[in-house]
Formats: C-alpha cells, sequence, structure tokens
C-alpha cells in the first residue's frame, strides 16, 4: 500500500485555502501572499507600501516569523492592522495558520491583506493561502540565477519585484539575465524594478496593486 503523504497534507491545506478565499471573497479582500528569501527587503517594501497607499487602499498584513516579533513592531508604528504568526520551526505559513489570525484582523477595513510569508525560497510556494496572487522578492544581492536555481517559486508567482537595485553597481547581478531566467521557467510573469531606497518602482507597484483591486472588484476602493 502506497501512501502519499505530501499529498494528503496539500489536499487538505487547500481545502482550508479555499474557505479561507471564501471570507476574503465576502470581504472584499485583495490578498497577496508576499514571498521571498530572508533579507530580500519584504517588511520594507510593506513599509514603504503603506506610506504609498494612505488615502487610497486600506492595508492588512499578516507577518509570519519563525521567531520574534521585530517586523510586526516595524509594521505597527505605520498604524496598520497587522497580525504576529510565529512558526517556530515551520519554514512557511499554511492555510492553517493563516486561518487562526483571521479572527485577529478586521477583515471590513481592509482593501488590501498581505501575508508576508516566512524568508524562504522553497516551502511557501508549495502551500496556498487563500491569496489571489503570489507576489515575490528577488533583491539584487542574492543573485541573478536563482530563477533557475529555484523554479517552483517564480512559476507559482504573478509578479516580480527585483529589489535593491539601487546597488546594483555594487554587485555583478545582471537585470537583464534574471529577466530571462525568470521568463524561461514563466513567461506570463510581470517584473518590476524597485528600490525602497530611491522610491524607483514603488509608483508601478502601487499601479499594479490598484489594477488588481479594481479588476476584481470593479472599482478602485471601497473608501
Amino acid at each position: 500500500m502506497k501512501i502519499n503523504v505530501m499529498t494528503d497534507i496539500l489536499e487538505a491545506n487547500d481545502r482550508i485555502a479555499a474557505a479561507n478565499r471564501q471570507v476574503f471573497d465576502r470581504h472584499r479582500n485583495l490578498v497577496l501572499n508576499l514571498m521571498s528569501s530572508p533579507g530580500a527587503g519584504k517588511t520594507t517594501l510593506l513599509e514603504k507600501t503603506a506610506e504609498a497607499l494612505q488615502g487610497r487602499l486600506r492595508l492588512g498584513i499578516v507577518v509570519g516569523d519563525i521567531e520574534t516579533t521585530r517586523d510586526k513592531e516595524r509594521l505597527d508604528r505605520h498604524g496598520l492592522p497587522v497580525v504576529q504568526l510565529t512558526t517556530g520551526s515551520a519554514c512557511h505559513l499554511d492555510a492553517n495558520m493563516v486561518s487562526s489570525a483571521l479572527p485577529h484582523i478586521d477583515l471590513a477595513g481592509v482593501d488590501v491583506l498581505v501575508i508576508e510569508n516566512v524568508g524562504n525560497l522553497v516551502c511557501p510556494a508549495e502551500f496556498k493561502v487563500g491569496e489571489d496572487f503570489k507576489v515575490m522578492i528577488l533583491s539584487v544581492t542574492e543573485g541573478d540565477e536563482k530563477p533557475l536555481k529555484y523554479p517552483l517559486m517564480f512559476r507559482e508567482s504573478s509578479l516580480l519585484l527585483i529589489n535593491k537595485v539601487d546597488l546594483l553597481n555594487h554587485t555583478n547581478f545582471s537585470l537583464n539575465e534574471a529577466k530571462a531566467n525568470a521568463r524561461k521557467i514563466n513567461p506570463d510573469m510581470e517584473i518590476i524594478d524597485i528600490s525602497c531606497v530611491t522610491g524607483q518602482g514603488i509608483p508601478e507597484w502601487m499601479a499594479w496593486l490598484a489594477g488588481c483591486y479594481q479588476k476584481k472588484f470593479g472599482t478602485k476602493s471601497r473608501a
């Protein structure tokens, strides 16, 4: 008798993710699963996003970390609704973990809910959490070959944000090579170059968010 444990785990996860999605849709939430390796700039991007979205779309965040509440504390300073999920040894968030966070956030007061996944280029891409889109960040300090070495995350993501482009002159990272590698894995992936230091690409990121919200709900926001 063959028992495929991973298949069973993913099927159970997908059922919970579908239930999460129903909750999000009922509350008119655009939900993003934000993924990257550790240190690529997820939390800094969310801080810049909170500043740029003021008066436009209301942002809420679920933060996943193995230990500490440091990222949540940073985001709390922006007056956002933020819920912390501490996973212990788990290298990703799954649908059940996200479900446990939902009673602690006022989804009716949120337009865009970002689930900041645990920093990892492998496991987070395997688990749906109820999101509309997976978005990933690749920083120029990591290497332009990453799409080929970690294809699943690039295959699953709708948008790639190439971050820290202000540091390009201090690395051997090739934007052209990284984009070509990413599109070998996922030809339909959208790509935006960003810098949370200079602000490059932030308007394009805001336009992408607004466009996704409008496409899903037929309006720019509920405000």
